[in-house]
């Protein structure tokens, strides 16, 4: 079967797939539960409550089974967290057979989302760019571009594709929004227009709103974020996809593999990992208002230099605090998991 063979776009050029049955992943056998360090739980109850505003943590050791939650049940705004549904979708269409990394995609014009998108470049020069279901994953997860992840959830079948695949495993409380373009203009107050994805177009008509429509507009995303995700709900997940019950073995390598190469968020979790540990993960981050942010999240797995493993999701739905106390924040949930690692 797919889960426990290798995929056609694993093999050299030249070479023939094999033919497999496609099967669900196999559930590995639960964990013991064994409690979590006492040190380590009062410092991340004390970290959430004390920072100021709302904020999420929870980690998970993969190994022992314990998990640890600070507000872990509120649903925070993923912001680009929420392009690992969209890699996790895609991989599971990979097993299923309907779709290969190497499958050609092309971008036009009219692919082009906004913020955070490096591949508009190359879009733009030509008025359209060829590339593959592998290079747009890597561009999604990697570099957060925004117009690669929403060319791959429109090649899988649009949000209701995302949100069928977190049903179908049960991951519980996430929510998958209607896609970037739809996302960032109902934060800011705009309904979505195309020529917003030309560079400056979205930021000038945002700032031509009146601040009472751009207010309440950033207040109701925050306080219910349509994208809105349990930090609890993304560390189990996050141990799932570790455990194998997501993906096959296969796609969940190369996810991992991926996540493992993220370039955003450097100053986060990321800042805090020392050698010989190494960290897969995913951030995410809103538009701002004044002092405030609409999420800015990092989540992923953690890997000691002995094989064990934990999730970890830091998130803050919304704070005054500035943007390094955030990151110090983030690192500081890494720093406690380290030495209290046993």
């Amino acid at each position: 079967m797919i889960g426990a063979g290798v995929h056609g776009d694993d093999l050299p050029a030249g070479l023939a797939a094999p033919t497999y049955r496609v099967a669900v992943p196999p559930t590995p056998r639960p964990l013991p539960v064994f409690p979590a360090p006492a040190t380590l739980s009062s410092t991340v109850t004390s970290l959430a409550r004390d920072f100021g505003g709302v904020v999420g943590i929870s980690v998970r050791s993969i190994d022992w089974g314990w998990q640890i939650d600070a507000n872990g049940n509120r649903r925070m705004p993923q912001q680009s967290v929420s392009k690992l549904w969209v890699a996790m979708t895609v991989l599971d269409a990979r097993d299923k057979g309907r779709l290969t990394l190497d499958d050609p995609v092309t971008l036009t014009r009219e692919n082009l989302t906004l913020f955070h998108q490096p591949i508009a470049a190359l879009v733009v020069k030509d008025g359209v760019y060829r590339t593959t279901v592998r290079e747009l994953l890597l561009r999604a997860m990697q570099q957060s571009d925004n117009t690669a992840n929403d060319r791959l959830l429109t090649l899988v079948g649009g949000p209701e594709a995302v949100r069928a695949f977190i049903r179908e495993r049960q991951l519980g409380q996430i929510r998958f929004g209607p896609g970037e373009r739809l996302l960032q203009a109902g934060t800011a107050g705009l309904t979505w227009q195309q020529r917003y994805s030309m560079a400056g177009e979205f930021q000038r008509a945002r700032a031509a709103l009146p601040p009472t429509v751009r207010r309440a507009a950033f207040n109701a995303y925050v306080a219910d974020p349509v994208d809105g995700a349990a930090p609890s709900a993304i560390a189990l997940a996050l141990a799932r996809l570790k455990a194998g019950e997501l993906l096959s073995p296969s796609s969940t390598h190369f996810l991992t593999t991926v996540m493992s190469g993220t370039r955003t968020g450097r100053a986060r979790l990321k800042a805090a990992v020392p050698p010989g540990w190494s960290l897969a993960h995913k951030t995410g981050t809103g538009q701002d208002l004044g002092s405030r942010t609409a999420g800015f999240n990092d989540i992923g797995i953690l890997t000691a230099p002995d094989g064990k493993s934990y999730t970890l999701a830091v998130m803050i739905g919304d704070t005054a605090r500035v943007p390094r106390d955030r990151q110090l924040l983030m690192q500081a949930v890494v720093t406690a998991i380290v030495a209290n690692h046993r």
